[in-house]
Protein backbone atom coordinates (compact mmCIF):
# COMPACT_ATOMS: atom_id res chain seq x y z
CA UNK A 1 0.00 0.00 0.00
CA UNK A 2 1.58 3.75 -1.14
CA UNK A 3 2.07 6.23 1.61
CA UNK A 4 -0.76 8.60 1.37
CA UNK A 5 -0.01 12.24 2.12
CA UNK A 6 -3.48 13.53 2.03
CA UNK A 7 -3.54 16.22 4.97
CA UNK A 8 -5.33 15.62 7.99
CA UNK A 9 -7.13 12.07 6.79
CA UNK A 10 -8.13 11.27 9.93
CA UNK A 11 -7.20 14.01 12.55
CA UNK A 12 -11.58 15.25 13.18
CA UNK A 13 -11.89 17.76 15.29
CA UNK A 14 -15.27 18.46 16.29
CA UNK A 15 -17.24 22.16 18.04
CA UNK A 16 -19.98 20.58 18.95
CA UNK A 17 -23.38 22.60 20.50
CA UNK A 18 -23.38 21.91 24.36
CA UNK A 19 -25.59 20.46 26.73
CA UNK A 20 -26.33 19.50 29.88
CA UNK A 21 -27.44 16.15 31.18
CA UNK A 22 -28.35 14.56 34.58
CA UNK A 23 -26.70 11.60 35.72
CA UNK A 24 -26.74 9.11 38.33
CA UNK A 25 -23.92 9.02 39.78
CA UNK A 26 -21.58 9.06 42.81
CA UNK A 27 -21.36 12.76 43.20
CA UNK A 28 -17.13 12.70 42.74
CA UNK A 29 -14.67 12.95 40.60
CA UNK A 30 -13.10 9.92 42.97
CA UNK A 31 -12.98 6.18 43.56
CA UNK A 32 -11.21 5.86 47.06
CA UNK A 33 -10.35 2.44 48.36
CA UNK A 34 -13.07 1.90 50.10
CA UNK A 35 -15.56 2.80 47.20
CA UNK A 36 -16.52 0.45 43.41
CA UNK A 37 -18.23 1.51 40.48
CA UNK A 38 -21.06 -0.63 38.95
CA UNK A 39 -24.37 -0.48 37.22
CA UNK A 40 -25.34 2.76 36.09
CA UNK A 41 -23.14 4.35 38.66
CA UNK A 42 -20.81 6.64 37.66
CA UNK A 43 -17.80 9.56 38.39
CA UNK A 44 -18.22 13.05 36.91
CA UNK A 45 -14.91 14.94 36.70
CA UNK A 46 -14.82 18.38 39.32
CA UNK A 47 -15.72 20.86 36.28
CA UNK A 48 -18.28 18.30 34.73
CA UNK A 49 -16.34 18.18 31.53
CA UNK A 50 -16.68 14.30 31.42
CA UNK A 51 -18.14 11.42 33.07
CA UNK A 52 -16.63 7.82 33.44
CA UNK A 53 -19.37 4.81 32.85
CA UNK A 54 -20.82 1.80 31.13
CA UNK A 55 -21.98 2.63 27.82
CA UNK A 56 -23.25 0.40 24.88
CA UNK A 57 -21.59 1.78 21.78
CA UNK A 58 -23.45 3.03 18.15
CA UNK A 59 -26.95 1.29 18.30
CA UNK A 60 -25.76 -2.24 19.08
CA UNK A 61 -28.81 -4.43 20.38
CA UNK A 62 -26.26 -6.98 21.71
CA UNK A 63 -25.65 -6.77 25.60
CA UNK A 64 -22.13 -5.65 25.25
CA UNK A 65 -21.30 -3.20 27.79
CA UNK A 66 -18.08 -1.05 28.24
CA UNK A 67 -16.26 0.94 30.74
CA UNK A 68 -15.48 4.43 28.92
CA UNK A 69 -15.06 8.03 29.19
CA UNK A 70 -17.23 10.44 27.82
CA UNK A 71 -17.94 14.08 27.23
CA UNK A 72 -20.83 15.55 29.40
CA UNK A 73 -21.53 19.28 27.74
CA UNK A 74 -21.69 17.39 24.28
CA UNK A 75 -25.47 16.57 23.04
CA UNK A 76 -24.44 13.40 21.03
CA UNK A 77 -22.75 10.68 23.27
CA UNK A 78 -19.15 11.21 22.68
CA UNK A 79 -16.88 8.62 23.85
CA UNK A 80 -13.24 9.43 24.53
CA UNK A 81 -11.24 6.49 25.96
CA UNK A 82 -12.58 2.48 26.78
CA UNK A 83 -10.73 0.45 29.08
CA UNK A 84 -12.30 -2.54 28.54
CA UNK A 85 -12.29 -2.44 24.38
CA UNK A 86 -11.42 -5.87 23.36
CA UNK A 87 -13.43 -7.46 26.87
CA UNK A 88 -17.16 -6.70 27.18
CA UNK A 89 -19.02 -7.32 29.83
CA UNK A 90 -22.73 -9.03 29.51
CA UNK A 91 -23.93 -7.87 33.19
CA UNK A 92 -22.98 -4.07 34.31
CA UNK A 93 -24.83 -4.47 37.37
CA UNK A 94 -22.99 -7.64 38.74
CA UNK A 95 -19.50 -5.92 36.82
CA UNK A 96 -17.55 -4.05 39.29
CA UNK A 97 -14.85 -1.23 38.95
CA UNK A 98 -12.95 -0.54 42.24
CA UNK A 99 -9.07 -0.45 43.50
CA UNK A 100 -7.74 -3.88 44.67
CA UNK A 101 -3.68 -4.78 45.36
CA UNK A 102 -2.60 -1.98 43.95
CA UNK A 103 -4.35 -1.51 40.95
CA UNK A 104 -7.39 -0.22 39.62
CA UNK A 105 -8.79 -3.04 38.58
CA UNK A 106 -12.51 -3.88 36.62
CA UNK A 107 -14.04 -7.34 36.97
CA UNK A 108 -17.26 -8.85 35.51
CA UNK A 109 -20.13 -10.23 36.06
CA UNK A 110 -18.17 -13.64 37.15
CA UNK A 111 -15.49 -11.27 39.37
CA UNK A 112 -12.64 -12.04 36.98
CA UNK A 113 -10.75 -9.45 36.00
CA UNK A 114 -11.57 -8.04 32.57
CA UNK A 115 -8.89 -4.75 32.72
CA UNK A 116 -6.45 -3.54 35.13
CA UNK A 117 -3.78 -0.67 35.38
CA UNK A 118 -1.55 -3.72 35.67
CA UNK A 119 1.13 -2.32 37.52
CA UNK A 120 3.81 -4.38 39.18
CA UNK A 121 5.33 -2.61 42.02
CA UNK A 122 2.28 -1.95 44.34
CA UNK A 123 2.04 1.31 46.90
CA UNK A 124 1.92 1.08 50.47
CA UNK A 125 -0.13 4.13 50.93
CA UNK A 126 -3.99 4.57 50.40
CA UNK A 127 -4.32 4.46 46.67
CA UNK A 128 -6.90 6.70 45.30
CA UNK A 129 -8.36 6.75 41.46
CA UNK A 130 -9.58 10.48 40.49
CA UNK A 131 -10.98 11.83 37.31
CA UNK A 132 -9.02 14.91 36.20
CA UNK A 133 -11.09 17.58 34.22
CA UNK A 134 -9.03 17.22 30.90
CA UNK A 135 -10.13 13.64 30.83
CA UNK A 136 -7.23 12.03 32.30
CA UNK A 137 -8.06 9.26 34.41
CA UNK A 138 -5.20 9.28 37.34
CA UNK A 139 -4.20 6.40 40.24
CA UNK A 140 -2.29 8.32 42.99
CA UNK A 141 -1.38 7.89 46.39
CA UNK A 142 -3.86 9.75 48.68
CA UNK A 143 -2.43 9.30 51.61
CA UNK A 144 -0.45 12.32 51.96
CA UNK A 145 -1.90 14.19 48.64
CA UNK A 146 1.47 13.20 46.73
CA UNK A 147 1.23 14.78 43.34
CA UNK A 148 2.89 11.25 41.86
CA UNK A 149 1.08 9.50 39.67
CA UNK A 150 1.22 5.64 39.32
CA UNK A 151 -1.01 5.69 36.42
CA UNK A 152 -2.96 8.09 33.99
CA UNK A 153 -5.15 7.22 30.65
CA UNK A 154 -3.33 9.59 29.31
CA UNK A 155 -0.23 7.38 28.92
CA UNK A 156 -3.20 4.45 27.47
CA UNK A 157 -5.22 6.46 25.27
CA UNK A 158 -7.56 4.37 22.18
CA UNK A 159 -8.85 6.27 19.71
CA UNK A 160 -8.79 9.85 20.58
CA UNK A 161 -5.97 12.44 21.24
CA UNK A 162 -7.48 14.51 24.09
CA UNK A 163 -5.80 18.31 24.35
CA UNK A 164 -2.81 18.27 27.12
CA UNK A 165 -2.38 14.50 26.37
CA UNK A 166 1.05 13.33 24.85
CA UNK A 167 1.55 11.24 21.93
CA UNK A 168 5.22 10.12 22.98
CA UNK A 169 7.90 7.89 21.77
CA UNK A 170 9.89 6.16 24.82
CA UNK A 171 13.61 6.95 23.87
CA UNK A 172 14.47 4.40 26.52
CA UNK A 173 11.78 1.61 26.33
CA UNK A 174 11.78 1.98 22.37
CA UNK A 175 7.83 1.96 23.41
CA UNK A 176 4.84 4.61 21.48
CA UNK A 177 1.95 5.60 23.03
CA UNK A 178 -0.52 4.79 19.72
CA UNK A 179 -4.22 5.51 18.69
CA UNK A 180 -5.78 2.46 17.50
CA UNK A 181 -9.35 3.14 15.70
CA UNK A 182 -12.43 1.09 16.55
CA UNK A 183 -13.23 -1.93 14.76
CA UNK A 184 -16.35 -0.49 13.48
CA UNK A 185 -19.13 2.38 15.30
CA UNK A 186 -20.14 -1.41 17.14
CA UNK A 187 -17.50 -2.52 18.23
CA UNK A 188 -14.58 -0.64 20.45
CA UNK A 189 -11.83 -3.35 20.06
CA UNK A 190 -8.47 -2.17 18.24
CA UNK A 191 -9.44 -2.21 14.34
CA UNK A 192 -7.02 -1.74 11.53
CA UNK A 193 -5.60 1.96 11.58
CA UNK A 194 -3.07 3.16 14.06
CA UNK A 195 -0.97 6.54 14.64
CA UNK A 196 2.34 7.09 16.15
CA UNK A 197 5.06 9.21 16.22
CA UNK A 198 8.08 7.41 14.22
CA UNK A 199 11.39 6.59 15.91
CA UNK A 200 14.07 9.52 15.90
CA UNK A 201 11.82 11.46 13.77
CA UNK A 202 9.41 14.18 14.56
CA UNK A 203 6.37 13.03 11.97
CA UNK A 204 3.93 10.71 12.52
CA UNK A 205 2.55 8.26 10.25
CA UNK A 206 -0.76 5.72 10.23
CA UNK A 207 -0.38 2.32 9.97
CA UNK A 208 -2.58 -0.35 8.65
CA UNK A 209 -2.89 -3.47 9.98
CA UNK A 210 -0.43 -2.15 12.96
CA UNK A 211 2.72 -2.35 9.94
CA UNK A 212 1.99 -1.15 6.88
CA UNK A 213 2.72 2.47 6.49
CA UNK A 214 -0.09 4.12 4.98
CA UNK A 215 -0.31 8.59 5.46
CA UNK A 216 2.77 10.67 6.77
CA UNK A 217 2.70 14.24 8.19
CA UNK A 218 6.07 14.81 7.15
CA UNK A 219 8.18 16.72 9.69
CA UNK A 220 7.81 18.78 12.51
CA UNK A 221 9.58 22.41 11.27
CA UNK A 222 9.26 23.93 14.47
CA UNK A 223 5.59 25.25 13.74
CA UNK A 224 3.57 22.83 11.65
CA UNK A 225 3.92 19.17 9.99
CA UNK A 226 5.79 19.84 6.53
CA UNK A 227 3.16 17.43 4.75
CA UNK A 228 0.32 19.45 6.12
CA UNK A 229 0.17 23.21 4.75
CA UNK A 230 -3.00 23.83 6.17
CA UNK A 231 -1.83 23.98 9.35
CA UNK A 232 -0.09 27.35 8.69
CA UNK A 233 -3.80 28.87 9.43
CA UNK A 234 -4.37 28.10 12.53
CA UNK A 235 -6.39 29.70 15.10
CA UNK A 236 -7.29 26.75 17.15
CA UNK A 237 -4.51 24.68 18.35
CA UNK A 238 -1.20 25.38 19.96
CA UNK A 239 1.16 22.37 19.59
CA UNK A 240 4.83 21.93 21.17
CA UNK A 241 6.95 19.12 20.65
CA UNK A 242 9.64 17.97 22.81
CA UNK A 243 12.42 15.80 22.33
CA UNK A 244 15.17 14.39 25.14
CA UNK A 245 17.11 10.94 25.92
CA UNK A 246 13.85 10.10 28.10
CA UNK A 247 11.04 10.61 25.35
CA UNK A 248 9.87 12.57 22.33
CA UNK A 249 6.64 13.57 22.34
CA UNK A 250 4.06 16.26 20.74
CA UNK A 251 1.05 17.78 23.19
CA UNK A 252 -0.90 20.39 22.07
CA UNK A 253 -3.68 22.90 23.92
CA UNK A 254 -6.41 24.75 22.55
CA UNK A 255 -6.04 28.70 22.35
CA UNK A 256 -9.48 29.25 23.18
CA UNK A 257 -10.50 26.95 26.47
CA UNK A 258 -13.93 26.70 26.25
CA UNK A 259 -14.06 25.00 22.99
CA UNK A 260 -14.06 21.32 23.05
CA UNK A 261 -12.08 19.58 20.79
CA UNK A 262 -10.16 16.46 20.12
CA UNK A 263 -8.41 14.85 17.77
CA UNK A 264 -9.60 11.31 16.89
CA UNK A 265 -7.97 7.94 14.80
CA UNK A 266 -10.94 7.14 12.69
CA UNK A 267 -12.11 3.44 11.63
CA UNK A 268 -12.01 4.60 7.97
CA UNK A 269 -8.68 5.40 8.12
Amino acid sequence: MDNKKNPWPVLSFFFICLSLNNHLSLGADTISANQSLSGDQTIVSKGGNFELGFFKPGNSSRSNYYRGMRYMKVSLRTIVWVANRETPVSDKSSSVLRISDGNLVLFNESQITIWSTNLCSTSSGLLEAVFLDNGNLVLRDGSDNSSKLLWQSFDKPTHTWLPGAKMAYNNRTKQNVRLISWKNSEDPAPGLFALELQQNNSSYIILWNKSVPYWNSGPWDGNIFSWVPEMRVNYIYNFSYVSNENESYFTYSLYNPSNISRFVMDISG
